[in-house]
């Protein structure tokens, strides 16, 4: 994708003043002279940054303002190791707040709405960004964050929710209960607007089905912001990237070098705004491709596919590199596999084990045929031979977050 002059002039302008506003890009780049940066190529050849520096800069070596400035740190969701801490300054928050309402907007939705927030409140971004936005666009809000799932549904009939905010896990959990109570006539969902894992077509027709929803991709990370920097629209062919805030690149995971349109790597992002920890060529490592070409909706912003996987997600298998989204992938266009799997890799007598759980309808006499068909067609596609294991619907664990599907006991 080409840089277009209004994000070379912003870019200019951080490369211009940013070694002496933050100590963390003071050091990054003490052996390059940034005044040479003049061309896309020149910026293309600049170093990435990515998480592990970010944990360097513990706790606040992020910065590029003065620490009076800033208004609000978030932290980012892993569990181990040091955290990274973003902090933002007060145009940081109006910044992500007009981002957010852009993509409630992109979704239909207006200030008639009312919108119910599932996603955790506190260091994390997700709920509080999620309110800021709909406030922004004058919808009413409940703020309710994760869990408690009587109480959410009963928010969602008493006050007639219109668009629901959530994991596509949970979403697909408070379907279910909602189809096990047959109470969808009293429900008044009309939108879903769903991040921060990766899901299926499958899942995804599920949820539409069960609550009557039109569902839309909204995608973002703490580092960037938070969720809102895209997402997608009713024609649902990529996720919208708000380009006026953000550059972005698709790179081989491998070696760095800038890929094509339309071939999958490595999301890179700098913005183009922030204040408070500018980020340049940060690595999200998040799979996906540019699309090409203009999109039936009318919106000029350019479009990234739907996020297929993790660099770091991958793990080695009998000498394969498989990815999650490879067995969903090949699940979800076999009949009669469900949404929901389970995949355990184990190390017994010398040997990994994958076994492969996986819901399903089907009859149990009918299931050793599925598990057959299941066998050959992961064979085929990754080249895995893996123990089949068809169960009920509802007997993989349901997540009021996200949900984990790989599980590697080897280690």
């Amino acid at each position: 994708m080409r840089m277009n002059d209004y994000q070379f002039d912003k870019i200019s302008g951080i490369l211009s003043s940013i070694k002496e506003k933050s100590s963390f890009y003071g050091e990054k780049y003490k052996d390059i002279d940034l005044s040479k940066v003049k061309t896309q190529e020149d910026f293309e050849k600049l170093p990435f940054t990515d998480k592990n520096d970010l944990r360097d800069a513990y706790p606040l070596g992020l910065k590029a303002v003065p620490e009076k400035d800033i208004v609000r740190i978030h932290s980012s969701s892993g569990t181990t190791g040091t955290p990274v801490i973003i902090p933002y300054t007060q145009r940081d928050v109006e910044d992500w707040g007009t981002m957010f309402e852009r993509c409630y907007r992109m979704a239909g939705l207006s200030s008639e709405d009312i919108v119910q927030i599932t996603p955790g409140y506190g260091l994390w971004t997700a709920g509080i960004g999620f309110q800021y936005g709909a406030e922004k666009l004058g919808a009413m809000v409940i703020p309710m964050g994760p869990g408690n799932t009587e109480k959410q549904i009963k928010m969602m009939t008493d006050l007639h929710t219109t668009a629901l905010c959530a994991t596509s896990s949970y979403a697909l959990l408070l379907s279910e209960e909602i189809k096990k109570r047959g109470i969808k006539d009293k429900i008044s969902l009309k939108k879903g607007i769903i991040g921060s894992e990766r899901w299926g077509d499958k899942m995804r027709q599920r949820i539409a089905d069960d609550l009557g929803v039109e569902l839309y991709d909204i995608y973002g990370l703490t580092e960037i912001y938070g969720p809102g920097i895209g997402i997608s629209c009713s024609y649902e062919n990529g996720i919208h990237m708000w380009d006026d805030y953000l550059y972005f690149e698709i790179i081989d995971p491998k070696t760095g070098e800038v890929l094509p349109d339309g071939q999958e790597g490595e999301l890179v992002i700098t913005t183009l705004l922030k204040e408070g920890a500018p980020l340049i060529r940060y690595r999200t490592h998040d799979l996906t491709r540019i699309i090409t070409g203009e999109c039936p909706c009318g919106s000029k912003y350019p479009r990234i596919d739907i996020i297929t996987g993790r660099t770091d997600d991958m793990v080695k298998v009998k000498g394969t590199n498989i990815f999650p989204a490879q067995f969903d992938g090949v699940l979800s266009k076999i009949d009669g596999v469900e949404s929901e799997y389970q995949i355990m890799i184990d190390h017994l007598d010398g040997k990994d084990l994958v076994t492969v759980f996986f819901e399903t309808q089907v009859p149990e006499d009918q299931r050793p045929a599925l598990e057959k068909e299941v066998v050959k067609q992961l064979k085929d596609a990754i080249n895995i031979l893996v123990i089949p294991k068809a169960v009920n619907i509802g007997d993989l664990p349901r997540s009021e977050k996200k949900t984990n599907r790989i599980f590697d006991n080897r280690y």
